[in-house]
């Protein structure tokens, strides 16, 4: 390597850590106690400050499933059963679907189903009723069935593939509300 190239490689190492070091201080971790801006909530005040009601689901049979949201979401805002005084609410409708994806071809019954959950999610001023975000999420999760002498784990499998849906959406919720709450948009 002759000395013009090491130059050009010193010159160009040079530019890339001083424009590393420049965009270093644009960097804000979403959820530290301290990015807020002084006199302003921290966003971990602002999520605790959200009222969550009773998920609405399409199916009766879907209840169960409507409290295992509510309750991810709560723990994501609030680290515990109940928040600060609400500013917010956030209403959360839901519906579920069942898909078989390979079915077997002598007993008909399938071994692999695709599990989804569709939400729709609006959060709300309180003092305003007005809609501040609203979005639509989803979850696909798929599980194996075994054979068809266990039925036990094939109600175990449809049981895991709930829970991972619903967590899923509680975690896509809270993120995009936390997004809002720190971008403002």
């Amino acid at each position: 390597m002759s000395w013009g190239e090491r130059q050009k490689l010193a010159v160009r190492l040079l530019v890339v850590c001083a424009l590393g070091a420049l965009l270093g201080g644009c960097f804000q971790p979403m959820y530290a106690s301290n990015n807020a801006i002084p006199g302003s909530p921290a966003l971990h005040d602002k999520l605790a400050a959200i009222e969550l009601p009773t998920v609405r689901v399409s199916r009766a049979t879907d209840q169960r499933l409507g409290v295992a949201v509510k309750n991810a979401l709560a723990f994501n805002f609030y680290g515990a059963a109940t928040g600060d005084s609400p500013t917010h609410r956030l209403e959360v409708s839901m519906s579920t679907t069942a898909l078989s994806i390979i079915v077997d071809n002598t007993s008909g019954r399938p071994d692999i189903q695709d599990y989804g959950i569709d939400a729709n999610y609006t959060l709300r001023e309180i003092a305003t009723g007005k809609a501040v975000v609203s979005g639509q999420t989803f979850s696909r999760v798929s599980f194996d069935i075994p054979g068809q002498e266990q039925r036990f784990a094939r109600a175990r499998a449809l049981r895991d593939a709930e829970d991972r849906a619903t967590q899923q959406i509680a975690d896509n919720i809270s993120r995009r509300l936390a997004s809002y709450f720190v971008a403002g948009s």
